[in-house]
């Protein structure tokens, strides 16, 4: 079985990770979706979470595209990769590696997705101004 790992916020959950899943699900039999912790978004986007990690979890959990969906661990520890042993690691088209990533992620095949409509679906774009 190969299995394929991704992660990202998905703060809020739009149609671009949809299609994100579904490329990613496409390498391998079985999907693994790795979300974000709230401190990790607090620390990478120096922002808060518009969303709480446990509502974004069950938000990904409801379309039925990951076979697995898990929260991150804590921020820096990336021992989610030693457990689950993914066979490839697919990476969002704007995600950034952190450099603490990059040496592990060397024992693992990447794969860069490719955007979809990034122009209406990025979640920087959807949750433009002030968070209520």
């Amino acid at each position: 079985m190969k299995k394929v790992i991704v992660f990202g916020s998905f703060d809020p959950l739009h149609k671009g990770h949809l299609n994100f899943f579904a490329q990613a699900k496409k390498l391998g039999d079985y999907l693994i979706v790795v979300v974000a912790r709230n401190e990790d978004i607090k620390k990478r986007k120096r922002r808060d979470a518009r969303f709480g990690e446990k509502e974004r979890l069950v938000a990904v959990e409801a379309n039925r595209l990951a076979d697995r969906v898990i929260l991150g661990d804590p921020v820096g520890d990336y021992s989610v990769l030693d457990r689950e042993k993914p066979d490839v690691v697919a990476i969002g088209y704007d995600q950034e590696t952190p450099q603490t990533l990059k040496d592990r992620l060397k024992q693992y095949k990447i794969i860069k997705l490719k955007p979809y409509k990034p122009e209406q679906y990025k979640s920087s774009k959807i949750c433009k101004g002030p968070i209520i």
